[in-house]
């Protein structure tokens, strides 16, 4: 998105070839962008332009709720009208935490009534924001300050807990002035948009599936090179520790602000463990995985006020426990708590994913624990984001994929 905005030819490295960042070039390309196919093992380049044009066609998110939402706030700064939607699942995500704030700021939405999408987007001149977020919500923060930068005013925002801080960062790098101070995030538009070239680093969600399977195994040692280790997305790796995993940083870096490393871990005997409501907005992604570590862990483990599971690419909350139950696991939903009591021997059973990739990854991993047999419903809409999970995985064991 930044690169599109920015005038000229940027090259990214390491992109992931994932649904969701194709459904992001996809709707680039009809604002009138230049980006080449987002293919595994390819340099994706982009020629960006200073204003976005208006396009001819709906703008398709396919999935991807973070194309949607940040789209909104980019949008907003743009003088004409764009019209987005999306697959079923993400037609039935909520979009107002994002789009009442950008009213405040003087865009104008037609949302049919519906809090979600297709929805028609009008920007334009905006105002200065000052707003308390509800939430704790990366997707509509960033969204928010992309509107301030685009729109060129200041930004102020409070959020109830620190989420992950990609776009502070890289809006950073591109002479914004994004402070944090007294609980408040700040932006001015100081900056502007120039093409530049990146190395993306590996994602942070999509590893800890790799690393899971190795804390699941029997024997071996497994090492994921280039993740992002963004200390904003590293909380998972906190909760593993405390469950008992060992788990080594290696061969650290930091380009283009963004820290990455290689991740190592062994097959490991975990324990339960109880993860606080503030931890939540920093491993909400990975809570699925670790749900499921936790049903092989010995004791009982607590997710504490993870309700925002419940809007996600599916309400993931009654998914996790209904297909933890389907496998043999007691796992129960009591308000915004998620209690999973962990247990020994083989797990077997069907796993409904309901066409979410977190779900099918993280019962995936789960079934290769010795005597189990996990059928999962739909282990292609891995795509979404990880679009060689099977064979990965399957390289990991000595298997075919």
């Amino acid at each position: 998105m930044l690169a599109a905005l920015a005038p000229g030819h940027s090259v990214l490295g390491g992109a992931l070839a994932s649904l969701d960042a194709r459904s992001t070039a996809k709707v680039l390309r009809a604002l009138g962008a230049s980006i080449s196919p987002v293919a595994a093992a390819r340099v994706v380049e982009i020629r960006g332009r200073r204003r976005l044009t208006t396009p001819a066609v709906t703008l398709q998110c396919g999935n991807s709720g973070t194309t949607a939402r940040l789209m909104l706030g980019i949008l907003a700064g743009h003088r004409f009208s764009a019209t987005l939607t999306g697959d079923a699942s993400l037609r039935r995500r909520p979009m107002r935490r994002v789009t009442e704030p950008l009213r405040q700021m003087g865009a104008r939405v037609d949302d049919g009534g519906r809090d979600g999408l297709p929805l028609t987007i009008v920007g334009g001149k905006l105002l200065p924001l000052e707003w308390r977020l509800p939430i704790a919500s990366a997707q509509v923060k960033s969204a928010l300050l992309l509107a301030g930068a685009v729109g060129r005013v200041p930004v102020a925002l409070r959020e109830p807990a620190v989420t992950r801080d990609h776009t502070e960062r890289m809006l950073g790098a591109h002479g914004f002035d994004v402070t944090r101070s007294r609980g408040w995030l700040r932006l001015e538009p100081t900056g502007a948009f120039h093409p530049f070239a990146m190395q993306i680093p590996g994602d942070p969600s999509s590893a800890i599936f790799l690393l899971a399977a190795a804390l699941l195994a029997e024997g071996g040692e497994v090492r994921v090179a280039g993740v992002g280790l963004n200390p904003t997305r590293t909380g998972y790796l906190h909760v593993l520790t405390r469950m008992g995993a060992r788990i080594g940083v290696l061969d650290e870096e930091e380009p283009f602000g963004e820290p990455i490393g290689d991740l190592v871990t062994t097959p490991t005997a975990l324990s339960a463990v109880t993860v606080d409501a503030a931890e939540v907005p920093g491993i909400i992604d990975e809570i699925p995985m670790l749900a499921c570590l936790a049903a092989r862990a010995e004791g009982t483990s607590r997710f504490h006020g993870v309700g925002e599971l419940r809007v996600k690419e599916s309400d993931r909350l009654a998914l996790i426990v209904q297909n933890l139950r389907a496998v043999g696991v007691t796992a129960e939903a009591e308000g915004d708590d998620l209690v999973v009591v962990g247990r020994e021997g083989p797990f077997r059973g069907r796993v409904v994913t309901a066409g979410d990739h977190r779900i099918a990854m993280a019962f995936t991993v789960l079934g290769t624990t010795r005597g189990s047999r996990i059928v999962v419903d739909d282990p292609a809409c891995a795509a979404v984001s990880f679009p060689d999970f099977g064979a990965t995985l399957a390289a990991l064991f000595g298997r075919p994929a």
